[in-house]
């Protein structure tokens, strides 16, 4: 069984429908806990460690065979205590960043909320520093989305990232991420040549590995 953790109960019908077309009999448990970003936006990343490392804890104890982080604001968070419940913790965006060091220096960072660029950022130099490649991050904050986001407006704020996608250009970037898993529908509206980088399908791909092999 594989554990998802979220932050938006959004995400839950996304995660079950990749499953379907990709992993078809993998079991997913969702676990929702939007206070966990709010905290984060609010004080920080670390502000939510006791708390994630409560629901790791009884995720491991419920028999899963590992868990995945789907918000890149507390991803982090959730990975860094995964050596102390003995099964696989994955942060969602982590094989995105390896992607986007893997196609050139120059990586841009989309996101509509602030608490997610540093996180981001700090992961894209991590993967660049792993691959020994050099990497020039720069981040997009999309003014106005997250607001539309909290109101349920979904295409009012696809629109607003997607309007901020056709903005860059291959004068610009190498690749562009995706900080968020609400915004990875924008990388099939945008018309910017770049290449595009999303989270969730190479997450849920990299959890399910790590599930198997537990089993």
């Amino acid at each position: 069984m594989l554990v998802l953790l979220h932050t938006s109960p959004v995400h839950v019908p996304v995660f079950e429908a990749l499953r379907d077309a990709h992993h078809p009999g993998l079991a997913l448990r969702h676990v929702v806990r939007e206070e966990l970003l709010e905290r984060a936006r609010a004080a920080g990343p670390a502000s939510v460690t006791d708390d994630v490392r409560h629901l790791l804890a009884e995720a491991a104890a419920d028999g899963a065979g590992a868990v995945l982080c789907t918000c890149s604001s507390i991803g982090g968070v959730a990975e860094s205590l995964a050596a102390d419940l003995g099964v696989p913790v994955l942060r969602l965006d982590r094989p995105m960043a390896a992607r986007a060091v893997a196609l050139g220096p120059r990586v841009t960072v989309v996101a509509t909320t602030h608490s997610t660029l540093g996180p981001t950022v700090a992961l894209v130099e991590e993967e660049a520093a792993r691959a020994g490649r050099p990497v020039d991050v720069r981040t997009v904050l999309v003014e106005g989305a997250w607001e539309l986001f909290l109101a349920g407006d979904h295409e009012g704020y696809l629109g607003l990232v997607t309007a901020a996608l056709d903005a860059i250009g291959p004068a610009d970037a190498d690749a562009v991420v995706l900080a968020q898993a609400s915004i990875a529908d924008a990388a099939d509206r945008t018309r910017t040549d770049v290449s595009v980088l999303s989270s969730p399908r190479p997450g849920l791909a990299a959890a399910a590995r790590a599930a198997a092999a537990v089993e």
